[in-house]
Formats: C-alpha cells, sequence, structure tokens
C-alpha cells in the first residue's frame, strides 16, 4: 500500500513546528531524522512536503540510519521529489558525519581490553556490505595513536599488505597494533584466510620489534577477538 503523503506545503505549518524554525528556535537536538533530512535538501513536491518526503524514504528502511547510509544514489533518486542534487548532499552528509565519528578524540585511549578496542573501530565496520581491513595503531602503553583503514575490498575478502601496515607504524612511532577487519555476511568464525594472514602479521612484526596485539573480527552481530580466545 503506497505511503499516505502530505499535500500541503512547510509554509502552511505553523511557525513552530517548521523545521528550519525549529532548529533555529530549540537546537538541532530537537529535529527528527527526517527534519533534519529535509532542512539539508530544502523542497518535496507538488503533493508532498520535504519532512513527509523524507519520512517515506527513511520508513523504507525501518527508519535504521545504517541501512539508509548503504542506500545506491539510483535508489535515492527512484522517490519522487529527490533528484542528483538532492542524493549528493544527503550523501556527504552522511560521509561528514562518520569521518567526524572516525576523528573524535580516541587517541591516547588506552586499548588493554579487546572489548574497548572494539568500540573503538565498530562503527567503521560493524555497518559496511564489503569487506576492509583496519589496523589500530598503539604506543608502548597501549595507548591508541591512530586508526587507519588498510585496505578494502570486496564481499568476501581485501586484499592485505604488511609493508604498507608496518611503515605506517613506522611513521606514526607506534609499538603495537590491533588487526581487525569485517565480515559483510554477519558470521563471527574465522577462516583460514584469517588465521594465515594474523601469523603472517606476527612472523613480520617479531622481525621489526613490533607487537601484534590482537585481530578482532567486526560484525554486525558483534566481534571476535583471537586474543580473547588465546589463539593469537
Amino acid at each position: 500500500m503506497p505511503q499516505k503523503t502530505e499535500s500541503f506545503s512547510i509554509k502552511d505549518w505553523d511557525a513552530y513546528d517548521r523545521p528550519r524554525e525549529k532548529l533555529k528556535t530549540q537546537g538541532a537536538s530537537f529535529l527528527s531524522n527526517a527534519e533534519l533530512f529535509a532542512v539539508l535538501i530544502g523542497s518535496g513536491t507538488v503533493n508532498q512536503s520535504v519532512v513527509g518526503l523524507m519520512k517515506q524514504i527513511l520508513m523504507s528502511v525501518n527508519n535504521d540510519l545504517q541501512k539508509f547510509d548503504q542506500l545506491a544514489l539510483e535508489h535515492l533518486m527512484s522517490f519522487k521529489g529527490t533528484g542528483e542534487a538532492k542524493v549528493i548532499k544527503i550523501k556527504a552528509t552522511l560521509e561528514l558525519s562518520k569521518r567526524f565519528q572516525r576523528h573524535k578524540p580516541n587517541q591516547l585511549k588506552v586499548l588493554n581490553f579487546s572489548k574497548t578496542a572494539y568500540e573503538v573501530v565498530s562503527s567503521d565496520l560493524e555497518a559496511l556490505s564489503h569487506e576492509e581491513f583496519w589496523i589500530l595503531y598503539l604506543n608502548q602503553s597501549n595507548r591508541l595513536i591512530e586508526k587507519y583503514r588498510l585496505s578494502r575490498g570486496g564481499i568476501t575478502q581485501t586484499t592485505v599488505d604488511i609493508r604498507l601496515a608496518f611503515k605506517r607504524a613506522f611513521e606514526m612511532g607506534a609499538t603495537g597494533l590491533i588487526l581487525a577487519h569485517n565480515h559483510p555476511s554477519g558470521g563471527l568464525s574465522t577462516s583460514n584466510s584469517d588465521k594465515q594472514i594474523t601469523r603472517n602479521f606476527k612472523l613480520a612484526a617479531a622481525n621489526v620489534d613490533l607487537r601484534i596485539l590482537d585481530h578482532l573480527i567486526v560484525s554486525e552481530k558483534g566481534y571476535f577477538s583471537f586474543a580473547d580466545e588465546s589463539i593469537l
């Protein structure tokens, strides 16, 4: 059944309820997700307000922002009232939000436990539809210096270059590394490839005085820690 649309313009709303006015008078935190995106893209259609349009799009993914982030440009543009310029604004804003989260002051956070390391990298990995391999670079006291995406791959695997990982470690002055990659399938079991990559890192690290502290497998279901399972 098609979603019921709003046949009146936001200009007809009470000023107190208009998203822009509400943001100015009450602050952005008082706006719903649909209202925030409505402020961003500016307009809807003749028969549907911009807030109604954004409600319709968000309802198509059960108001799940992670799923919304994964929608392709072409899919977003299939909704009447959207166009290339609008959906590019949406995608750019979502990417800026993710970058902001990545660069929050996690630096100098002590990563002595797998759960703490998972909390640092989970937002970057758990909802991806493709595989990525990240490195958490730590100093001698296990404090986080940087988290770094080493590679991006397809649905089932990604290429990992140990030389590039170590080059970055030397540049950052890191002494410890925590490896992390995701399983887009949602599974948390270790594959032979996961185990081999971990062994390769450990063997190479031993020759250049670096420590491999853990390897995390991340999915939307949680995480698996090589260190916690004593298979590092």
